[in-house]
């Protein structure tokens, strides 16, 4: 969360670096692996009483980025962060715990039974109750009207958060598998570990997430399904994220096209190339007043990049691969 509070942040709204910290203390909370995870107990302790609570202020048409990570999700929940009428929640993997803990596919906070895609049957009174509460108090702890939640594996989620916020908006964020896949590797290097018997990386503990992507998700996608039980042999993470990158993109692709009224396709080397376009067309999606300090900010920060290099993977995954690139309107060999 620090690492997004640079001199260039901290100058152009300061009072922004105080609502990504109360974020950060009160409602995100960190993984059970990181350095960050001793502050957990505060987090939910908080929650706990919140979801007790008062709604404090109403949530209309919140905002949730969703997509892969490591495709722009983090550049684009810091950029809208800076927007006036918003208050900006990084993966607040806690606060979702504490409404549905089905919810965590990584194992960020226990070994539980989890669901990777949900839909308006997880939902029950108490969780909708619960979500406004929590969601309003971080509203008005912050003095935001509007909110804007990163969190990239509800993709999966659409019809389950909808039922929730009827009036939700998505952002879904593309980026070419070649870029996206090259991050998660670089991730894994600088942050996986092993021990005690575990792994952690990109895919949680021991791997829970990609043993759910393909127990849940590879049976129902519709170029994946022939090749399942042969996916469950991949271990390389270049492969293993390439899966994950067309299971995901796909899945953006069909809720855009279930909602295209409530989902915005946004490319990350458009919004690098082009980041004051890219940002007005997506604030008059989702409906939120001109704001040029916010759009400085963005031209400022934003610099396109070098096109990533193309790579070789396992052949099980290339052809949906270079499908799912084509179909996002990338360029394949």
């Amino acid at each position: 969360m620090f690492a997004q509070l640079t001199p260039l942040y901290i100058k152009t709204r300061p009072y922004k670096a105080l609502t990504r910290t109360v974020s950060y203390a009160f409602f995100e909370g960190r993984p059970l692996f990181t350095k960050g995870r001793w502050i957990n107990p505060l987090v939910f302790f908080h929650l706990g009483i919140e979801k007790k609570l008062p709604i404090p202020k109403k949530v209309e048409q919140p905002v949730f980025i969703v997509g892969m990570g490591r495709s722009g999700t983090t550049v684009l929940g810091t950029v809208m962060s800076m927007h006036k009428d918003i208050g900006f929640l990084n993966e607040p993997r806690a606060l979702w715990h504490s409404i549905c803990p089905m919810e965590d596919v990584n194992g960020h906070f226990g070994a539980g039974p989890a669901c990777y895609r949900m839909d308006e049957s997880h939902v029950t009174d108490v969780m909708k109750i619960q979500a406004h509460r929590l969601f309003g108090a971080y509203l008005a702890m912050v003095f935001s009207n509007r909110l804007a939640v990163k969190h990239p594996t509800s993709i999966f989620r659409v019809p389950f958060i909808k039922a929730i916020f009827p009036d939700a908006r998505f952002i879904f964020i593309a980026r070419s598998g070649w870029g996206t896949c090259r991050s998660v590797v670089e991730w894994c290097q600088a942050f996986g570990r092993t021990g005690h018997h575990l792994i952690y990386d990109w895919w949680g503990i021991n791997r829970r997430k990609w043993h759910l992507m393909l127990e849940q998700l590879v049976p129902g996608d519709d170029v994946l399904s022939g090749i399942g039980d042969r996916l469950a042999s991949i271990d390389h993470v270049r492969d293993m994220a390439a899966v994950e990158w067309v299971l995901t993109m796909r899945e953006g692709l069909r809720q855009k096209a279930r909602y295209p009224d409530d989902i915005h396709l946004i490319r990350y080397e458009e919004l690098m190339a082009n980041p004051g376009k890219t940002l007005l067309n997506a604030g008059r999606f989702c409906n939120l007043p001109q704001d040029e300090v916010f759009l400085s900010f963005a031209t400022r920060l934003l610099k396109p990049g070098a096109p990533p290099r193309p790579f070789a993977m396992n052949g099980l995954v290339q052809q949906a691969f270079f499908r799912t690139m084509s179909e996002l309107g990338y360029q394949t060999p």
